[in-house]
């Protein structure tokens, strides 16, 4: 049931909890117990130990989470093991970043594809991570009790974190594991999470972009889709089975489970359920919030995006160079450049608005004559945003359009700021040479993937437009500056700054790095760029009335917890999807998005043939996926129409995060790789459409397929358990 149902129909809730959908929910898997009855119905065959035990193998021993280094319990990804070897599958969109790395013009990995037909193959790929879960545990009584109502927002959050670290630690003695304790329900929950680390992850296969990225930003976010979107990695551990770098004596991951491949046929109503490490959302969100992510977040996103957007369009369809150094970054800004302008679209079509304002109306009606919180949380939360509103879009305009839309402002002056502490304070001299080291490997890193000539572009046109468009008030003053001397003319802005940094090109900033001058780097145009591109964020944010600020965190929190007093009787609440591994379940189901428009729950390979455009670099068609379907060369993976399935929708309940995760039957086969939403129901993140929620799979009988059929590679078909027809 959807949050707004809960207040819309309290009476009800409290005596009918049995009212709970089962295609709404990202569910803890502790407390999988609660919900086996509406699974069984929906058409589960095993038990909730067969997801999540500590005492035996079982399929969450197969979920991974994909993460980086630096921060080891937010995965941008998921992945499930295939094999009893530690083979991974995930979706290509996932992979993108690394078959990047490895790309170059005389390896051409996103064009052509990559396939390890041995281990030995297998590419390394430093500072990436997968995370599976050992085990889970609610801590809330024991955060609580370091916790009294008298504390400040800030004490409060120094408690926490304090308890946190300590129940953490303990819970890591004497073990190769790592943990952490996250908050749920904002703040009023509290759940301790133990992994294992792995840090050897290589790169197996992927089909080409033309397959992987099929249909590209034109049908992202929208059904139906023929997307290829996966990839292959493997897990490597030290001899003895432990996590450990990148080594060559590592020897494949023996896991403790993994999930067999299905490829059977799938009917519409079959059984569907997603595990992963969904990313965010925001279901508690009071229509406050929800002005200001449509009005701030969503729209200034989507129009500064769109300037970097275009110029990087043309600037890669002009060189393949350019094309493989900005692929992953191009992907990565048009991702959430769509998503913020469909999600308005969805939220503006479904009237969010109203529906968030009726919750609110019947809370406000309950929490007459309970605890005087309950009734103030909601004017705490009006006036905190209202009062961050003008700083919010200042700060969200430089974050998008001057350090992270150009990026060499913020690499120069991050560069500056560390030498600065590095050189200036004596604690760091110990280190200095190893830090200087690697300021100069993440330089070089840098300049892999960087192009002077398109880093002006963007650079010019970025500033020029939020000088245009930014509130003057909190304008930078580099920019305040740049316009008066330059009179408006950014390009010839940019040009000067570029011909006097040392950041302009790799060999002037390696050259300045053998002997580095602090006084000279403080007068670097793009390091005072930058410098003050940061300090004025900082700024900005700093003008926050702290009152407004705490007020907002504690009205959130209090809000949130008179939603779950309403329905403490009533077991389908689920806290928000922080990057924790959570469950949902549904099934395989068509839908209709519009008046006279219906659509069936799977495309076919023939789709892809139709939308064939040799003329667009989104729908191009590879010569030998065209040669096998002519020759409907589908092998043992065509469906009983002998028809390739290439892709699938359910009703499961997923988000950012999830975008790689194993959709397994009612016996936990893998039976697709959950990859995208549809624009329909963009609103999800915010407030769940149980009518066009969608669920975009690709279907594993297409990536057997081309692994087998297209690829060749038949060492890892030979590795995977698939289960047949």
């Amino acid at each position: 049931m959807k949050i707004k149902s809960i207040v819309l129909a309290l009476a009800m809730l409290i005596v009918m909890p049995g009212m709970a959908r089962a295609d709404e929910g990202m569910w803890l898997l502790s407390l999988l117990g609660k919900n086996y009855a509406e699974m069984q119905k929906a058409g589960f065959k095993l038990t909730p130990e067969d997801i999540y035990s500590i005492n035996q193998s079982c399929i969450k021993d197969a979920i991974v989470g994909l993460g980086n280094d630096g921060s080891p319990f937010w995965h941008f990804c998921t992945g499930e093991i295939i094999s009893d070897q530690g083979l991974i599958s995930t979706n290509h969109h996932c992979g993108y970043g690394k078959i990047q790395e490895h790309s170059t013009v005389g390896h051409d990995y996103l064009r052509d594809g990559f396939w390890a037909y041995s281990k030995d193959q297998e590419l390394p790929n430093p500072g990436l991570t997968a995370s599976i879960l050992v085990r889970m545990e609610d801590v809330t009584a024991q955060v609580r009790a370091a916790l009294s109502d008298d504390m400040s927002e800030s004490e409060r959050a120094r408690a926490i974190k304090e308890i946190s670290d300590k129940i953490s630690k303990k819970a890591i003695e004497g073990t190769p594991y790592n943990a952490t304790v996250k908050s749920m329900f904002n703040g009023n929950q509290f759940f301790l999470f133990v992994h294992i680390i792995y840090k050897d992850v290589r790169l197996v296969g992927a089909p080409p972009s033309s397959m992987g990225k099929f249909g590209g930003d034109t049908d992202n976010w929208s059904w139906p889709r023929h997307t290829c979107d996966f990839s292959l990695f493997r897990i490597y551990t030290a001899p003895d089975g432990s996590p450990a770098e990148y080594s060559q004596s590592n020897v494949p991951l023996k896991p403790k489970h993994h999930l067999p491949v299905s490829n059977r046929e799938l009917k519409e109503g079959d059984f569907a359920m997603v595990m992963g490490f969904p990313g965010t959302t925001d279901r508690f969100l009071t229509s406050y919030g929800l002005e200001e992510t449509m009005q701030i977040s969503n729209k200034l996103r989507y129009e500064i995006r769109t300037v970097k957007i275009n110029i990087l369009r043309e600037e890669m369809a002009a060189s393949q160079e350019t094309r493989i150094k900005y692929a992953s970054k191009y992907a990565s800004c048009s991702n959430y450049w769509k998503y913020s302008n469909e999600q308005n679209k969805a939220l503006k079509a479904l009237n969010t608005m109203a529906v968030k304002k009726e919750i609110e109306r019947q809370y406000l009606a309950w929490a007459k004559g309970k605890d005087p919180k309950y009734a103030n949380a909601l004017k705490l939360i009006q006036k905190g945003y209202a009062d961050r509103a003008p700083y919010e879009a200042a700060t969200t305009y430089i974050a998008e359009g001057l350090l992270t839309g150009p990026e060499l402002l913020l690499e120069a002056f991050r560069t500056y700021n560390t030498l600065n502490i590095v050189f200036s304070d004596s604690r760091y001299e110990p280190m200095r040479e190893a830090i200087m080291e690697e300021l100069i490997q993440d330089g070089k890193n840098f300049y892999k993937d960087y192009n002077m000539a398109t880093e002006k572009r963007v650079m010019a046109a970025m500033l020029e437009y939020v000088y245009k468009n930014m509130d003057m008030q909190y304008m930078p003053d580099f920019l305040v500056q740049a316009d008066k001397k330059y009179k408006g003319n950014f390009e010839r802005y940019v040009e000067e700054m570029f011909k006097k940094s040392i950041f302009a090109t790799e060999e002037s900033f390696l050259k300045f790095m053998q002997k580095p001058n602090l006084k000279v780097l403080a007068k670097d145009p793009i390091v005072l760029a930058g410098q003050s591109a940061y300090e004025k964020y900082v700024e900005i944010n700093s003008l926050i009335p702290k009152e407004s600020r705490d007020g907002l965190t504690r009205g959130i929190r209090d809000f949130t917890d008179g939603i779950l007093q309403i329905n403490q009787n009533v077991n389908f609440l689920c806290p928000d999807a922080n990057s924790t591994i959570r469950l949902s379940y549904g099934n395989v189901k068509a839908y209709d998005p519009r008046d006279a428009v219906s659509y069936s729950f799977y495309t076919t390979l023939r789709g892809v043939m139709e939308k064939e455009d040799p003329n667009s670099s989104e729908f191009a068609v590879p010569a030998r996926l065209k040669e096998l379907f002519e020759k409907k060369d589908f092998g043992p993976y065509a469906n009983n129409k002998g028809e390739l399935v290439t892709c699938f929708v359910t009703n499961n309940d997923i988000t950012g995060g999830n975008s790689g995760s194993p959709v397994m039957d009612a016996e936990g086969n893998l039976i697709g790789l959950a990859f995208d939403g549809n624009s329909e129901a963009m609103s999800g993140d915010i407030d769940f459409e149980e009518n066009l929620q969608r669920c975009i799979c690709l279907d594993t009988r297409y990536m057997l397929f081309v692994i087998d059929k297209y690829a060749g590679a038949k060492n890892l078909i030979d590795e995977m358990t698939i289960v047949t027809k």
